[in-house]
């Protein structure tokens, strides 16, 4: 691993630099139109039909949500059934595990981008991360980053925060922001717990105004959203985006 990527200690007093996670929120909660702006519409059961994939994409341009986030089994069917429209296709890598092999992850993330997807959500290894090995986990971050990057389009990484200390997520988001993520993000939605405003303040408190944050899993209420984007998300991931915007008066 490069020498001039510092790691921080677990000890060490977080310094948001760079984002106004107060006025962002502020800003993101004064319309339906502009919360919508924030939210990833997402569908990523494994079970879900060609006919939920394509309600999912006419909601997302109906409200003109940030992106639709699918599996990429239906990517196709997502990029074709918004052209026109703007609004972006997010698929996934190394979903929901990460744990198959960095090469792969860098194959799927080729795939996608030649889909026409411009989100892609990859989830690092935890074994690596948890075995020390920063090198490893910064190479296949970067070598999904290169792809996306060089196809125009951006990367989320997801760190799974409820199964890492506090020592492991501040190394994860460190590893990631070096390696070229345009985004840290806290969870897949499909392991132990989602999103906690506590984790979002930690990763924007490494990230500063370097990247993005985007919270996701369990996030399904307003007063939800709400948390993140003053802990300091600027992105979330929902599938209950309709019933958030809705809410909002």
């Amino acid at each position: 691993m490069s020498s001039d990527i510092r790691l921080m200690d677990e000890d060490e007093e977080l310094e948001i630099v760079g984002f106004d996670a107060e006025g962002f929120a502020r800003q993101a909660l004064a319309s339906r139109q502009k919360l919508a702006a924030v939210l990833d519409h997402t569908l990523l059961r494994a079970e879900a039909t060609r006919g939920q994939v394509i309600r999912l994409c006419a909601e997302a341009a109906e409200h003109r949500f940030a992106c639709v986030m699918v599996n990429p089994v239906w990517a196709a069917l997502a990029h074709a059934e918004l052209s026109g429209t703007g609004i972006p296709v997010g698929s996934v890598a190394g979903f929901p595990l990460g744990a198959s092999l960095g090469t792969t992850k860098r194959e799927e993330a080729v795939a996608l981008v030649r889909l026409g997807v411009h989100d892609v959500d990859m989830v690092i290894s935890l074994g690596l991360l948890k075995s020390g090995e920063n090198a490893a986990v910064l190479q296949e971050i970067r070598g999904v980053a290169e792809v996306a990057h060089g196809a125009g389009a951006i990367v989320k990484v997801i760190l799974e925060t409820c199964l890492l200390s506090v020592e492991e997520k501040l190394r994860a988001s460190e590893l990631a922001i070096a390696a070229g993520a345009d985004f840290l993000k806290t969870s897949t939605g499909f392991s132990a717990a989602g999103s906690t405003a506590e984790d979002v303040a930690l990763m924007r408190g490494v990230a500063g105004g370097r990247c993005g944050i985007k919270a996701a899993g369990g996030i399904r209420t307003l007063a939800d959203a709400r948390r993140m984007l003053e802990a300091g998300a600027s992105r979330i991931g929902a599938s209950a985006g309709v019933a958030i915007i809705s809410e909002l008066v």
